[in-house]
């Protein structure tokens, strides 16, 4: 029960996704076929809101819910991994016209077909944890 908190954030960011028809898939085929605008001003958004919550993880300012800092490893280099790791991240979510946040929106809003691309996120999880020391980070 004490962690219930955190289900209610769940449920809040699962309404504001689906109010701002960013779980929709014809606003994800728009943005990959450079149509619209809505999605690059939602993603656009998040990321400069990362930019300023990171600079805020730096200075120490926001800690984690038990009052802990939290780290953050300026000077690692992965250049190639995260080109590589996007391009994979960037198909799967053309192919499945789905980002994993999104997809148990879809699912509790009764897209029952996104519970093969549940299925195929968590294999992949699953595949990742399993070779993670033999693969070049």
């Amino acid at each position: 029960m004490k962690h219930i908190k955190f289900l209610f954030v769940g449920i809040l960011f699962g309404i504001i996704l689906s109010k701002a028809e960013v779980i929709s898939w014809y606003r994800i085929y728009e943005m990959f076929k450079f149509q619209s605008f809505h999605m690059y001003g939602v993603i656009g958004s998040a990321v400069a809101l990362g930019v300023i919550v990171m600079l805020l993880f730096k200075k120490g300012i926001i800690k984690t819910y038990l009052g802990d800092d939290i780290k953050v490893d300026s000077k690692r280099k992965g250049f190639k991994g995260n080109l590589f790791g996007g391009i994979i991240f960037g198909l799967g979510w053309a192919l499945a016209g789905a980002c994993p946040g999104p997809m148990f929106i879809l699912l509790g809003r009764g897209a029952v077909a996104i519970i093969i691309v549940i299925i195929g996120a968590l294999l992949g999880a699953f595949l990742y944890h399993a070779m993670k020391r033999k693969l070049p980070h």
